[in-house]
């Protein structure tokens, strides 16, 4: 497949990048800094922007998705002076795939946007709520993220992992659409690359959050 990765300079989206190589996909990197871009590859071009609703970055956003059968994303706030990025970037990603056609686009989101299933232990909803009063800013950007895919015309699919860590891949989790797995605490970043990719085929996610977790 012909896709193109936004923040591919970070852990999910460095992740997406080499797995998608891997695999044989022809991959286009959208990357603010090349010189932090860490993969490499004769399938792989790179594209520089800053990722704005300017002008000059839409053109460059629009290039970088032409002709291109998937987009995706794993940008997000790595911290909460970060905030809003995820809600900017995807609202300019947006109007990108609209300008030029494209319409199956898959994002990283976070578990404590979606729902847990019913029946969570106490613990399990204790925790969640002190995570998401702690980083409430980061959270609140990522739905409205959500809101805007919910309200775009794309097939998009928000994948939401709990605490991302450093692992290798695996390709053994736990997933769930619609909802977290029940007591989800880790997963690696590159097991998340793995469901991303995994879900640009799978018809059942499409327009779906889905919920991974060791």
């Amino acid at each position: 497949m012909k896709l193109t990765v936004f923040g591919a300079t970070g852990g999910v989206g460095g992740e997406i990048v080499r797995q998608a190589l891997d695999a044989g996909h022809q991959v286009t990197a959208v990357v603010r800094d090349p010189a932090r871009l860490t993969v490499s590859g004769d399938a792989l071009d790179v594209v520089r922007t800053g990722l704005s609703e300017g002008a000059e970055d839409q053109e460059r956003m629009r290039a970088a998705v032409a002709g291109r059968e998937a987009v995706l994303s794993g940008l997000g706030a790595r911290a909460r002076k970060e905030a809003g990025v995820a809600e900017r970037v995807t609202r300019a990603l947006l109007s990108a795939m609209r300008a030029e056609g494209v319409r199956r686009l898959v994002v990283v989101s976070a578990a404590p946007v979606g729902p847990d299933p019913a029946g969570s232990p106490l613990l399990d909803r204790v925790a969640r709520a002190g995570i998401s009063a702690l980083l409430r800013d980061i959270y609140t950007d990522l739905r409205r993220m959500e809101g805007l895919l919910e309200e775009s015309g794309t097939e998009w699919t928000s994948v939401r992992p709990p605490r991302l860590v450093d692992r290798p891949l695996t390709g053994s989790y736990r997933r769930e659409i619609g909802v977290n797995p029940r007591s989800g605490r880790t997963i690696s970043r590159a097991d998340v690359a793995h469901a991303m990719l995994a879900s640009l085929t799978d018809p059942a996610t499409v327009r779906q959050g889905v919920g991974v977790a060791y």
